[in-house]
């Protein structure tokens, strides 16, 4: 199943939600949003600087990973950014597929 890192910044009315219910209680809500989708959640953390939240999902595909950036988005409560994560197998995949690519200007 493809993993994804998503982070995420906690908007005014977002950060008020946290501050009532606490970290414990967003973890719960990530894991049901994520299982609503056919989704796993490998770990969820919090952090300072320029993003506040980060997490490690595994989702059956793009459009699972869509639905859920959507429906968080949606909410008003956070802005999200989703990085797809690659193994090192699929590197390999990659690097063994030979493409020809013309820069611009060449």
């Amino acid at each position: 199943m493809p993993k994804f890192m998503v982070q995420a910044r906690y908007t005014a009315s977002g950060s008020k939600g946290l501050l009532e219910k606490g970290g414990s209680a967003r973890k719960a809500a990530v894991h049901e949003a994520v299982e609503q989708v056919g989704g796993t959640v490998e770990c969820v953390y919090f952090a300072f600087g320029s993003d506040d939240f980060y997490s490690i999902l595994e989702l059956p595909d793009n459009a699972s990973a869509a639905a859920l950036s959507l429906a968080v988005t949606a909410s008003g409560a956070l802005t999200t950014k989703a990085v797809v994560l690659l193994t090192p197998e699929e590197i390999d995949e990659a690097v063994a597929k030979s493409v020809a690519f013309r820069p611009p200007g060449a």
